[in-house]
C-alpha cells in the first residue's frame, strides 16, 4: 500500500472513531435515564442550551471551549474528549490490525497483527464500540446495557459465519461451530463461576450483565478467546484493586462493589489486538522439542 493512501485511511479510521465516540458519549448519558438517543439534539444538560455543530467537534470543540459550555460556562466533563479519544485510538488500532504495505513491516515492532482480512475491521469497530459503550455505563451506574450484551450475544455468531476470520477460520461452518462453543462457554463458564463465588461469599459476586457480555465475547471471538480475556480481566482487576487499596477506597480483605465490565473490555481488547500472537508464543514455550 502507498505510503500517502496508508494515512489518509488511518486519519479516516481515527476521525471516524471520535465521531462515533462523540455518539457513544450521547448513548452513554442518555441509555441509562431511558431517554431518546435521537431527540433532543444535543443539548447542554446543566443549562438546556443546544449544542451547535461547530461545538460538536469531537476533542477540538471540548479544547476550543477550554471544557466548559459556550453558553452557561459551566465545566464539561473530561469524559466526552476520554471517550471520543479512545475512540479514534481503538479504529485506528483495527484498521492497523488489516493494512498491509507499509505496516506490514513495521507491525512486528509494535506487536500487532499486520494481516486481517478487510471485513474484520468493520466488525473490530463494532466490538469496540460495544466495549466502550458497556465499559462507561458500567463505571458510571453498574450494570452493563442488554443492547451490548444480548446484542453482541445475537450478533456474535452470524457475524462469525459471516467474517470466519473472527475465529481464526477460514470455513465459515467450523467458524459457525466455534461461535457457538464459545457462545456456551462464555455465558454458561462466567454463570457456574458466579454462582460458586456467590455462594461462598454469602452475596452476589457478579453481575449477570457481565456473564452476558463473556458470552457476547465468545460469540465473536471463540472458547479460547473466553478463557484468554478472563485471565487478563483477573489480572487487570487485581491490579485495579490494589491501587483502591493503596488510596485506602477500599480495605483488604473487605468486599468493596467495582464493576467487572470495564475489566472484562480490556481483556477482549487484548485479545483482539494481541491474543492470537500471544497465545502461539506461550504454546512454543512448552512445545515438546522432537
Amino acid at each position: 500500500m502507498d505510503l500517502y493512501y496508508f494515512f489518509v485511511f488511518a486519519c479516516f479510521a481515527f476521525g471516524l472513531g471520535c465521531c462515533i465516540a462523540s455518539f457513544l458519549n450521547v448513548c452513554i448519558w442518555r441509555l441509562p435515564r431511558d431517554e431518546s438517543v435521537v431527540r433532543p439534539p444535543s443539548h447542554c444538560p446543566k443549562c438546556n442550551a443546544r449544542i451547535r455543530w461547530y461545538q460538536n467537534i469531537p476533542i477540538l470543540s471540548w479544547l476550543a471551549l477550554r471544557g466548559r459550555c459556550a453558553n452557561c460556562h459551566e465545566p464539561i466533563s473530561a469524559r466526552y474528549t476520554i471517550v471520543e479519544l479512545l475512540g479514534g485510538i481503538l479504529f485506528l488500532l483495527a484498521y492497523f490490525q488489516w493494512a498491509p504495505g507499509f505496516f506490514l513491516r513495521a507491525g512486528t515492532m509494535f506487536g500487532l497483527q499486520p494481516l486481517v482480512v478487510l471485513w474484520s475491521v468493520p466488525v473490530y469497530w463494532l466490538v469496540f464500540s460495544g466495549l466502550v459503550l458497556g465499559s462507561f455505563i458500567d463505571l458510571e451506574h453498574f450494570y452493563l446495557p442488554d443492547r451490548v450484551t444480548i446484542g453482541g450475544m445475537l450478533l456474535g455468531v452470524p457475524l462469525s459465519f459471516a467474517v470466519p476470520e473472527l475465529q481464526g477460520e477460514t470455513d465459515r461452518l467450523a467458524a459457525l461451530y466455534w461461535s457457538l462453543g464459545g457462545l456456551a462457554a462464555g455465558f454458561f463458564g462466567l454463570w457456574a463461576l458466579s454462582w460458586v463465588a456467590s455462594k461462598a461469599l454469602k452475596k452476589e459476586a457478579m453481575g449477570f450483565g457481565d456473564v452476558k457480555l463473556l458470552g457476547a465475547i465468545g460469540a465473536f471471538f471463540g472458547p479460547v478467546a473466553v478463557l484468554f480475556t478472563v485471565i487478563v480481566s483477573s489480572f487487570v482487576g487485581a491490579f485495579a484493586g490494589g491501587i483502591l487499596i493503596l488510596r485506602g477506597r477500599a480495605k483488604l480483605g473487605g468486599f468493596t462493589a467495582v464493576p467487572y465490565g470495564p475489566f472484562l473490555a480490556i481483556g477482549t481488547v487484548v485479545w483482539m489486538l494481541w491474543g492470537p500472537r500471544i497465545v502461539n508464543w506461550y504454546m512454543s514455550l512448552h512445545a515438546i522439542p522432537r
